[in-house]
C-alpha cells in the first residue's frame, strides 16, 4: 500500500512501526469485511488441496490433509480400520433467511476416490451440510458413515443432511454395495440410487466427480456422479433428482464438509479437489447496514491514522535528527560499521537494565549479542549537551587507531535520536572495580587481591598505548580522560584504553594542544593548569597517566589530588613504599615499585615542564633508565609556569629537546 512506503512526509518505508501497525489494523478490517461478505454468499474451489490450505479447514483426529488430498479417514498404512473423521470448510454458508424465507441456491462438485484395502471392502464417504463445527458423534465408524450414530439416527437434534456414496450394504435399507443415497438426520436414505447401472464403481479407486445441485427456489435437489475420465453424455442426467425443502431440516448457517468411516473392512476414503459456487440472498438493505458495519471502523482507523503521521512528524520536528553527525562520520575513511537501531535492541534486550555493565557521565553501557559475539553497547544520554560531539569524536578518533591496548569498536547507530557504539566485550570489566573494591574473582572464580604482578603488566600496557598515542600516530591523541573507570581488562587481565569521548586529534609538528571553552576530564586526574588555560596537551595526559599510577599502586581514590600530597609526603621521609596497597601484604617487588611510585610523582608535577614525556614514562617501567629526579618536597603550583633552562630535562621533554610551548589560545 502508498501509505507505507511513505507516510505523507512522516516516515520513509513499512519500517515505520506506526505504517506497520494501521495497515495491519486495516488489512484486519477488511479481512473480517470479507469473511462477513462470505457468509452471505460462499464461493470457492480447490484445484487439489496442499499443507498451506489446512488453515481453510476445521478437522477431527483422524481427517488431514496429504497427498494433495484430504483423507478423511487417514491413508492406507495407517491403522484405519473401525475410524470415522469429519472434515468441514472453516467459513460458514448462510442457506436460508428466516426474514425472507427464501432459501440460497449452490452447486458443490467433488473429485472422490475409494480405495480398497480389504476385500470385501467398506464402508463410504458423504457430503455433510451441518449446523456444528468440529463435531463427529461418538461411535459413528462403520455404518454409520461418520454421520450418526446409534443414538442420534433418525434425531431431530442432529442437524445433519449428507449425500452418501455407500460401498458396503451395511443394512437392509441398503440397495446394494455400491449406491448414492440422500440422508437427513438418519443414516436411512430418504432416497437412494445404484451406481452400477451407470459405469460407476465407488470402490475402484479410480477418480470419481460427483455434483451436488440445489436449486433454493424450486427445493429441488439432484446429484451427478460419473468417473472423471468418462466421455460421452452420461454425466449430462442426475442419478437422484428429488424434492427437498433443506430449511426444514438445517439452520439458516450450516457448514460444509465430509464424512467418511471404515469398519472391519476398510478403504482409503478422500477428496481429491472441490469447487462450491452459491447464490446471494440479502437484500441491499441489508447489505448497506453490513457495509456500515465495516466502513465506519475502517474511517475511524484511518482518521486516527492520519493523527498518529501528524503526531510523529511533530515529534520529528522536536528531536529532529542532525545530518552533519552522519556526515562526518561518513568522512572519515576508517568509520566502522554502521547499524540499525533494531539490531542493537534485540541485542540487549531492549537495553534491559539487566544487562548492564555501568553508567557514567555520557550513557549507560549495555551487555548485548551480536551474531553470537558478546559486545558491549554504549548509550548515550539524550539530555546531554556534548553528546553529539562525544560520539563523533569517539567514531572518527578510535576508529583511525590500532593497538592491542585499545578496546575495539566495532559499530556505531545514530537513529530515532539514540546515539550508540558497539564495542568488543570486556569480560572483567573495568579497573577501578579491582582496584577500589576488597577482592575480585580470578579465571577459577576464587577471590583474591588483584597481584602486583598483573597491576604492573596494566601499567604497561596503559603506557605503551598513550605512548602509541602521543607518538606513533599520524596524527597525535589527546584522549583527555585518563582514569581507572576508562580502563578496561580483557579475558586475560590485559589492560584496554577506552572511552574516547573526550579524545582530540593534533597535528604532529604543528598544533600542540587543544583548546576548549569546556574544562574537560575528571576532577582528581585534570592537571592544576588545565583550570588556568583551558586546553589539553600532552602534558595534561601524562598528569592524569601519573595519577592512575598512584591509585594502582596504593589502592585509593585520587581525592582531588590528596593522593599525591599523601605519597610526596612519604617520599620525602624516605618511606615511600609504605604508601603500597596494604592488601598485597608486601608481596611485590620492591624496586619495582619504587620505579612506579617515584614515576607517579614524577608526571604529577605541578610544572607541566618539568614532566616526562610517554617514552620516557614507558622506558622507566621496562627499567631501560631511572625514574626522573623528583624534589623531596613537593613544588608550590604557580602559572604561567617558570620554563627550565635550556639544558634542564632535555632528555625527559616529549620530543627530546622541545617541550610543548604554552600560549594563550581561544576555541572549543
Amino acid at each position: 500500500m502508498i501509505m507505507t512506503q511513505h507516510c505523507f512526509g512522516a516516515c520513509y518505508s513499512s519500517k515505520c512501526l506506526y505504517c506497520v501497525q494501521i495497515v495491519h489494523l486495516l488489512l484486519l478490517a477488511t479481512l473480517l469485511g470479507s469473511s462477513v461478505i462470505q457468509v452471505e454468499c460462499l464461493n470457492f474451489g480447490y484445484p487439489n488441496f496442499t499443507k498451506q490450505n489446512e488453515v481453510d479447514f476445521i478437522t477431527t483426529e483422524n481427517a488431514y490433509i496429504s497427498f494433495n488430498a484430504i483423507q478423511v479417514t487417514s491413508l492406507a498404512g495407517d491403522l484405519i480400520s473401525n475410524l470415522s473423521g469429519r472434515i468441514w470448510y472453516r467459513h460458514p454458508f448462510k442457506l436460508w433467511s428466516r426474514r425472507k424465507n427464501i432459501t440460497a441456491s449452490f452447486n458443490s462438485t467433488f473429485v472422490l476416490s475409494l480405495i480398497p484395502q480389504t476385500h470385501p471392502w467398506g464402508e463410504g464417504l458423504a457430503f455433510i451440510l451441518t449446523k456444528e463445527i468440529g463435531y463427529i458423534p461418538e461411535n459413528s465408524q462403520g455404518q454409520w458413515l461418520g454421520v450418526v450414530n446409534s443414538s442420534t439416527n433418525g434425531s431431530t437434534q442432529s442437524n445433519v443432511v449428507a449425500i452418501e456414496f455407500d460401498t458396503r450394504k451395511s443394512f437392509s435399507e441398503d440397495i446394494d454395495d455400491n449406491h448414492v443415497g440422500v440422508d437427513v438426520n438418519s443414516i436411512y436414505s430418504i432416497e437412494q440410487a445404484s451406481l452400477y447401472g451407470h459405469g460407476v464403481i465407488l470402490p475402484s479407486g479410480q477418480d470419481i466427480t460427483a455434483r451436488v445441485q440445489y436449486d433454493g427456489e424450486l427445493k429441488t435437489l439432484a446429484i451427478f456422479v460419473f468417473m472423471s475420465n468418462a466421455t460421452g453424455n452420461n454425466n449430462s442426467s442426475p442419478i437422484i433428482s428429488m424434492p427437498l425443502d433443506l430449511s426444514k431440516y438445517l439452520s439458516e448457517y450450516v457448514y460444509l464438509g465430509f464424512s467418511a468411516s471404515t469398519g472391519q473392512y476398510t478403504e482409503v476414503n478422500c477428496i481429491k479437489a472441490w469447487n462450491f459456487t452459491s447464490t446471494d440472498i440479502d437484500d441491499p438493505v441489508h447489505l448497506l447496514w453490513m457495509y456500515l458495519a465495516i466502513v465506519i471502523p475502517i474511517a475511524l482507523i484511518i482518521g486516527f491514522f492520519f493523527f498518529l503521521c501528524w503526531r510523529r512528524k511533530t515529534n520529528e520536528k522536536q528531536i529532529q535528527e542532525d545530518p552533519m553527525v552522519v556526515l562526518q562520520i561518513k568522512d572519515s575513511a576508517t568509520a566502522p560499521q554502521k547499524f540499525r537501531l533494531k539490531e542493537l535492541k534485540c541485542a540487549t534486550g531492549n537495553f534491559d537494565p539487566k544487562n548492564m555493565l555501568g553508567k557514567g557521565g555520557c550513557g549507560i553501557v549495555y551487555k548485548g549479542l551480536l551474531s553470537n559475539k558478546e559486545v558491549a553497547v554504549k548509550r548515550f544520554s539524550k539530555d546531554s549537551s556534548q553528546g553529539k560531539p562525544d560520539f563523533i569524536a569517539e567514531i572518527t578518533t578510535i576508529g583511525n587507531l590500532h593497538h592491542k591496548n585499545l578496546v575495539k569498536l566495532f559499530g556505531w547507530c545514530y537513529e530515532s535520536n539514540e546515539l550508540l557504539l558497539v564495542y568488543e566485550f570486556m569480560p572483567n570489566g573495568s579497573l577501578d572495580k579491582h582496584i577500589f573494591s576488597s577482592n575480585f574473582q580470578d579465571k577459577g572464580g576464587s577471590s583474591s587481591t588483584l597481584s602486583w604482578e598483573r597491576r604492573h603488566t596494566i601499567i604497561c600496557g596503559v603506557a605503551r598505548v598513550l605512548d602509541y598515542l602521543h607518538n606513533g600516530c599520524e596524527k597525535r591523541v589527546l584522549h583527555r580522560d585518563i582514569k581507572a573507570s576508562n580502563i578496561m581488562l580483557d579475558s586475560d587481565f590485559n589492560a584496554r584504553l577506552g572511552d574516547f569521548g573526550l579524545a582530540r586529534t593534533i597535528r604532529v609538528g604543528g598544533e600542540t594542544h587543544h583548546s576548549t571553552k569546556v574544562i574537560a576530564g575528571t576532577p582528581g586526574y585534570m592537571a592544576p593548569e588545565s583550570f588556568h588555560v583551558g586546553r589539553a596537551t600532552v602534558e595534561t595526559d601524562v598528569y592524569a597517566f601519573g595519577v592512575l599510577l598512584l591509585e594502582i599502586a596504593c589502592g585509593r581514590k585520587p581525592g582531588n589530588h590528596r593522593i599525591i600530597d599523601w605519597v610526596w609526603e612519604l617520599y620525602k621521609m624516605e618511606k615511600i613504599t609504605k604508601a603500597m596497597d596494604v592488601r598485597l601484604k608486601g608481596d611485590f617487588e620492591e624496586e619495582q615499585a619504587v620505579y612506579v611510585l617515584k614515576l607517579g610523582l614524577a608526571c604529577c608535577h605541578p610544572n607541566p615542564y618539568q614532566r616526562p614525556s610517554m617514552r620516557i614514562a614507558l622506558q622507566v617501567l621496562t627499567g631501560e633508565v631511572a625514574p626522573p629526579p623528583i624534589p623531596s618536597e613537593k613544588p608550590a603550583f604557580m602559572w604561567p609556569a617558570n620554563t627550565p633552562s635550556s639544558n634542564e630535562h632535555l632528555g625527559n621533554t616529549l620530543t627530546g629537546g622541545q617541550l610543548t610551548p604554552i600560549t594563550t589560545l581561544s576555541g572549543r
